[in-house]
């Protein structure tokens, strides 16, 4: 997912167009899911809001499908995403902005979405690893008792897409999900982990 407008980062350049070491943000998420070993194709859900993302994705060499979706909204556009490109069954979301997912970590998210009943899976992260890497996430949940934040990785399954679906809750310990760059702050705190990895 990458059609947001990247409002809150107050930069001139696109969010997915930012640059961490060298190297954009959206080609962390790009590598990742390149190098999964359960991920086929890999669909890129861009829009006007982004229109330098766009012509870059166009450009950039790589095996993805870029989806022109209205820019109205996550959801929105992750539904259009998914029924422009006719994708069936099970489909990995990932936002664009997660510069510290790794391959391993989506292949463990896959297996275990083929191990529960649900036909969805949410990957949620304690509140507590954001706040001890100085990050202030926008949306906190309470589950049993514990404080969770969405990290932006989620499987659904397609061919109900604009049903509400049941998920399992997939909750994590594990900085590399918290960073989901949404600030300049955010950025910053990034760049700092990649830095002692």
């Amino acid at each position: 997912m990458a059609g947001g407008r990247g409002s809150r980062m107050k930069l001139p350049i696109e969010k997915p167009l930012l640059e961490i070491n060298g190297r954009k943000l959206i080609e962390y998420a790009m590598d990742a899911l390149e190098c999964s070993k359960y991920v086929e194709n890999i669909y890129i859900a861009a829009s006007n809001n982004g229109p330098d993302t766009v012509k870059w994705l166009e450009g950039c060499a790589r095996d993805v499908i870029v989806i022109n979706t209205a820019g109205d909204g996550y959801v929105s556009d992750m539904v259009d995403a998914i029924r422009k490109a006719g994708i069936r069954g099970p489909v990995l979301i990932v936002m664009a902005d997660l510069p510290l997912i790794t391959p391993e970590l989506l292949d463990e998210v896959i297996i275990l979405y083929n191990e529960v009943p649900q036909p969805a899976l949410s990957v949620y992260n304690l509140l507590s690893v954001c706040r001890s890497k100085g990050l202030r996430p926008d949306t906190v949940f309470n589950k049993d008792g514990q404080l969770i934040v969405p990290s932006g990785i989620n499987i659904l399954d397609a061919d109900n897409i604009h049903e509400e679906q049941d998920d399992y809750n997939y909750i994590l310990n594990n900085h590399k999900i918290a960073v989901n760059v949404n600030t300049v702050e955010d950025l910053e705190i990034c760049s700092r982990l990649m830095g002692k990895e």
